[in-house]
């Protein structure tokens, strides 16, 4: 803060009035990124509240069963699923896997490392590209799915590794 304050004052700028400026841009930011919030976290409560959710995970745990793996993964994958699209929800998720499962469970151990293991990117792309209107974000979200898929399953793979069942 002091080296901005002596930088901006040896360049004569105007630090105070640079300052306001820029929390002025910042709060008309916020007032544009409102709408995609409240758009996000809504759809993310009508897929918990609609049951859907619970008939996805039955069907990957049979699948996990049928197959002859392991299935003691398929209580995090909600934290997993809700990761890209909320931080704050993923985190819910993992809380109610440590409530319900026990913080020392498998599931409740592999969601905490899936919190640190990806990225919210559905957040990051609604906030920052929707903030200055970008609309063609192909690239940037099929590849940032990706990394956060690459994510997940080394996320997998260290709890295996670490706290094998």
């Amino acid at each position: 803060v002091t080296g901005i304050l002596v930088l901006g004052y040896r360049q004569k700028v105007e630090v105070f009035n640079t300052f306001v400026d820029g929390a002025k841009d910042g709060f008309q930011l916020c007032l544009n990124v409102i709408p995609f919030l409240i758009a996000m976290l809504c759809a993310i409560a009508f897929f918990r509240s609609s049951g859907a959710l619970d008939f996805f995970l039955q069907g990957i745990r049979w699948l996990v069963a049928l197959a002859g793996m392991n299935d003691a993964f398929v209580p995090a994958i909600p934290t997993m699923l809700l990761k890209p699209l909320s931080g704050a929800g993923s985190r819910g998720m993992m809380l109610d896997a440590m409530k319900s499962l026990g913080p020392d469970s498998f599931a409740g151990r592999l969601s905490c490392i899936v919190q640190g293991s990806a990225d919210t990117t559905f957040y990051i792309m609604t906030v920052y590209f929707g903030a200055v209107r970008i609309r063609n974000i192909r690239y940037a979200l099929s590849y940032s799915l990706w990394g956060d898929l690459a994510g997940f399953l080394a996320a997998i793979f260290v709890a295996y590794m670490f706290f094998s069942v």
